[in-house]
């Protein structure tokens, strides 16, 4: 497929990929995978979109479509599934190329202008709550109110769960509220973190910085689930005992397979769920990813395109 780009999010893990953080780099890079636009050619073997339909694109662009992991429907855990900004030309740019699979009709009822960070961080978010089975009773904890806790808030209340918001700053607790968080804690006031040991069945960490693991871990109940999605660099140290005394399990994952991403999409359409964004021309990139990296965006950075 060959899409004319849009509107592109802008997201840390392009800033990321600009400064080699992770040593998988290619340069040239050219960043932007939470792209959105129309369709303007089109293989001979696409199945399902047309020409001048509005579709977007996110983390990845292709996979082998015959591994075992492919046939069960977790493409992005395909050994050869391409990065959008790997090895292949991201969408801060004119036209955007993609495999149809891959390339993910947008409902009618989202806002365009938003729905790029749904195909990363939105997902991101999303996967977890599909994988590992997270009931509309449990009670689900967000750490890091960021790019993507944002977003994590939004839908863990849409699925119908109590959710509590980690934050490292309590000045944001009236929009937090708004966002649809049920209870607040100071993710820097290990006290706070206490007050609420042994209450949640998830806890989802999107943010990238080192945390106290194991006061994190003393949140969740027996069964109790912790779930990483945000880039820690460093090793996370924890004890196998805060795991095994109360049946306990650390995991982590990407963002998630075409299946997953049309269910997202879905979804938020359903329930009216968009990023919070801010928008910037693309001939104001580098201004954009200034202020992206500088911690101010609130929450999300989109670049206008066309």
């Amino acid at each position: 497929m060959e899409i004319a780009v849009e509107y592109c999010g802008l997201c840390h893990s392009d800033i990321s990929i600009l400064n080699n953080d992770w040593g998988l780099s290619r340069y040239p890079v050219i960043p932007g995978h939470e792209a959105v636009g129309r369709i303007v050619a089109a293989g001979d073997y696409v199945k399902g979109l047309q020409i001048g339909q509005r579709v977007g694109v996110g983390w990845r662009v292709d996979s082998c479509m015959h591994c075992h992991e492919c046939m069960t429907g977790n493409h992005n855990l395909c050994p050869e599934v391409a990065a959008t900004i790997v090895g292949h030309h991201g969408g801060f740019a004119d036209r955007l190329r993609a495999h149809w699979a891959w390339t993910f009709p947008l409902p009618d009822a989202l806002d365009i202008s938003s729905a790029g960070p749904l195909l990363c961080g939105g997902i991101t978010v999303f996967a977890p709550l599909l994988t590992y089975g997270v009931k509309p009773t449990d009670r689900v904890g967000i750490v890091g109110i960021g790019g993507l806790g944002h977003l994590a808030l939004k839908f863990a209340n849409a699925w119908g769960c109590e959710v509590t918001a980690f934050t490292s700053s309590m000045s944001k607790t009236e929009a937090l509220r708004g966002m649809g968080a049920h209870r607040i804690v100071s993710s820097r006031d290990n006290a706070e973190i206490f007050k609420v040991a042994g209450s949640l069945d998830f806890l989802l960490i999107t943010v990238n910085t080192p945390l106290d693991w194991t006061a994190l871990l003393k949140t969740l109940k027996p069964n109790g689930r912790m779930h990483v999605v945000g880039a820690v660099l460093e090793p996370m140290p924890i004890a196998a005992f805060d795991l095994i005394m109360r049946q306990k399990s650390v995991s982590g994952s990407p963002t998630g397979g075409p299946a997953a991403i049309s269910a997202m999409l879905d979804f938020a359409a359903r329930h009216g769920i968009a990023a919070q964004v801010e928008h910037f021309p693309l001939n104001r990139v580098n201004d954009a990813i200034e202020h992206l990296a500088a911690g101010k965006a609130r929450y999300r950075v989109v670049l206008d395109v066309a």
